[in-house]
């Protein structure tokens, strides 16, 4: 049984927005939902980790939730991952209504 090639990000043919402020919105919205992502990721790895007799309670909930955001929010804005790059590609085909 043979599985279709999908083309990744990188080769995949990025479709072109109506307006440059359209480019804009959907880049910032990718890199805000890549944000999101990546600390809600990092809040569950955060969860298995034992911090021994410091924590516990809604305080240090709360906490490692602020901390889990940031975390997110600084991966994000290193552009290492490729999330924010496929969720705008699908975003601007998607606007523009572009085959899939």
């Amino acid at each position: 049984m043979e599985f279709p090639s999908f083309p990744t990000p990188a080769t995949a043919p990025k479709a072109t927005p109506a307006t440059p402020a359209a480019d804009a919105v959907t880049a910032e919205s990718a890199k805000e939902f890549e944000a999101m992502f990546l600390g809600q990721m990092v809040d569950e790895m955060l969860s298995t980790v034992n911090i021994g007799s410091f924590g516990g309670g809604h305080a240090e909930e709360t906490w490692r939730s602020f901390l889990s955001n940031a975390i997110g929010e600084s991966i994000a804005e290193q552009n290492s991952t490729g999330i924010a790059r496929s969720i705008e590609t699908a975003m601007a085909r998607y606007q523009s209504g572009a085959e899939k």
